[in-house]
């Protein structure tokens, strides 16, 4: 951990920034010069700049020099499989059911709960420095990844990943993590239950960590309908979509994050708009076309239905970054593609997906995703200028065609700074590195013949 201490949650000015106003519809708006007054972690107040950079007192615990600088809300990572980072680039170039079956299932069983802490961490480094602040997770050893999230400063929901092959004893952890984490480290870990799929996990399994997602207040977050071949094979093997599974096994009804969704069909849209308000589907466009899947998240659709859509990067051994400025900027452009209108998916729209949307779909809406009076300070300054936003028209298209991770300068979760000046304040990334390191050979030999689990939906 660096030598240099990071701010407390308690006050907290943010000055002379522009600010990057998201609002629920509409178009997005660049505030010119504001200051941003953070008190126990909420933001207070954005108004005009005074002028001179504020001297912090007894009042204020700190001041950031934000001239220059653009505010946006902390991305949200609506998606993802944070230790997969240590299996980064080692699944490439192969069939879906090669890249399950052969490699990365594989790797998945050489896993030990200190491998899941180290790659928790070392993904926490890379999103604090891209400028995500919240992210949903799916894996294994959750007890280990939240210890990560809390060390960290971030902000994460984290579904202990769980296959009907492991048994009851494994279905009873999975609910007892959510009984002992959900609201750990000031309220910035929550969780939700995290039934793998509907064809890894069977119908009884599902009603019940349905009923338990229920009796706790708790989301459940699935991957299902991935992909249209998943929709196909159990529509010929029992006769109804993934979607269906969902909503017969009361998943819908206690509120779904859906992973992927790239096969949801038309005939899913009913059931999806009934309980529309408390289910989001998670686009991660880089790993469908990297897998040459067809056709996309049907963005459109599912936003004409009421259902919220968020972005994410899936883990890193499919989309090789936790990279959500990458992952936005596809989601615009393989959108307009797929319906073939350019005026579809605006700058405005894509970043309200990576924003509000994903709070909303990790149901933080009322918590996070927009800088305004009475939300968490969950702050990125991004720098737009380096001559690839340069010259700058429009800071909202910069931000969603041009910006890149390494733009992103400090980044403040709950009014508390994680990253100043390109520093990181909570993580020892170098200590991480060669940890991580260290440990990728034993992690990648797939010589033993084991896997986590088949993949033959």
């Amino acid at each position: 951990m660096s030598d240099r201490a990071p701010a407390s949650a308690g006050g907290l000015v943010v000055s002379g920034c522009d600010v990057l106003r998201v609002r629920p519809e509409g178009e997005c708006e660049v505030l010119r010069a504001q200051d941003i007054v953070v008190a126990d972690g909420v933001i207070q107040e954005i108004r005009p700049a005074a002028g001179d950079v504020p001297q912090g007192g007894a009042a204020m615990a700190d001041v950031i020099d934000g001239r220059g600088l653009l505010a946006v809300p902390g991305l949200v990572n609506a998606h993802t499989h944070s230790p997969m980072v240590l299996m980064r680039g080692a699944a490439e170039d192969v069939t879906v059911e090669a890249w399950f079956n052969d490699r990365v299932w594989p790797m998945e069983s050489n896993l030990t709960p200190a491998d899941v802490h180290i790659g928790a961490q070392l993904a926490c480094a890379e999103m604090i420095r891209s400028g995500v602040t919240t992210f949903a997770d799916h894996y294994f050893f959750p007890e280990r990844i939240a210890e990560a999230v809390a060390a960290s400063g971030l902000r994460a929901d984290i579904a202990p990943t769980f296959f009907s092959s492991r048994g009851a004893e494994a279905l009873d952890g999975t609910v007892g993590f959510a009984e002992d984490w959900h609201g750990a480290a000031d309220g910035r870990v929550t969780v939700s239950l995290g039934p793998h799929a509907p064809y890894t996990v069977d119908d009884a399994d599902l009603r019940t960590l349905s009923g338990h997602a229920r009796r706790l207040g708790l989301r459940i977050h699935i991957h299902a309908a991935e992909h249209l071949e998943q929709t196909e094979s159990s529509l010929e093997r029992r006769g109804i979509t993934p979607i269906r599974v969902l909503h017969e096994t009361g998943v819908l009804e206690a509120g779904a994050l859906i992973a992927h969704g790239c096969g949801i069909v038309e005939q899913d849209l009913p059931l999806l708009a009934e309980y529309a308000g408390t289910t989001a589907v998670a686009c991660c466009p880089k790993v469908y076309l990297k897998h040459a899947l067809s056709p996309l998240t049907p963005v459109r659709a599912l936003l004409d239905t009421g259902v919220t859509v968020a972005v994410g990067t899936d883990g890193a051994a499919g989309h090789n970054t936790l990279d959500v400025w990458e992952a936005l900027r596809l989601v615009a452009l393989t959108q307009k593609q797929a319906v073939r209108d350019a005026t579809w998916m605006t700058v405005s729209d894509t970043l309200r997906l990576a924003t509000r949307g994903g709070a909303r779909a990790l149901g933080l809406g009322d918590r996070i995703g927009a800088l305004e009076p009475g939300m968490r300070a969950d702050i990125v300054l991004t720098d737009l200028s380096g001559p690839h936003c340069r010259p700058l028209h429009d800071p909202r298209a910069a931000l969603v065609y041009s910006a890149r991770a390494a733009d992103v300068r400090t980044v403040v979760v709950d009014g508390r700074v994680l990253m100043r000046d390109g520093e990181l304040l909570t993580v020892d990334e170098r200590a991480l590195i060669e940890e991580a390191e260290a440990r990728v050979a034993r992690i990648l030999d797939t010589s033993h013949g084991r896997a986590v689990q088949h993949y033959d939906p």
